[in-house]
């Protein structure tokens, strides 16, 4: 199984951007625990930000025929981007979309997610945890099973 996790705009400020809403786990530190419950699961993982709409694109694009799943943090995008929106749509890699905060508890233009509904699923507000979710998710769906996953 291959699962490619994608972050959107400002990610790469994980660890220092708002930690009192984002954490301070950095994206590099939150990417080598992903790694580790991967490596217990038997999963290959890829990942990739991008502070562009479009690279996102070029690399959900990219993910079909390569990947069993995308795991997607869209940022900002998530609100407002048709593009991402039509991204996903045209490919066959499911996508499961998290947050790191909780959008709904949020600012009122942060409530509506124009991707959740071309989504597999949403997942937010559990923190950096949220990104263990989804790959345990990905791996539940994809028959792997959770009896075994250790996190």
């Amino acid at each position: 199984m291959k699962v490619l996790v994608l972050n959107g705009p400002n990610l790469n400020r994980l660890g220092k951007r708002e930690p009192d809403i984002y954490g301070t786990t950095t994206l590099t530190e939150l990417e080598e625990q992903l790694k580790e419950l991967a490596l217990k699961n038997h999963v290959e993982l890829d990942f990739a930000q991008t502070n562009s709409e479009g690279k996102l694109i070029d690399l959900i694009h990219a993910a079909e025929g390569s990947y069993d799943y995308i795991i997607l943090n869209p940022g900002a995008f998530s609100h407002y981007s048709i593009a991402i929106r039509d991204a996903i749509c045209s490919v066959q890699v499911p996508v499961i979309e998290v947050h790191i905060s909780n959008i709904y508890a949020r600012e009122e233009f942060r409530h509506k997610s124009i991707l959740a509904p071309v989504t597999v699923g949403q997942i937010s507000g559990f923190g950096i945890y949220s990104y263990t979710l989804a790959l345990l998710a990905a791996i539940q769906l994809n028959g792997g099973g959770l009896s075994n996953a250790k996190y």
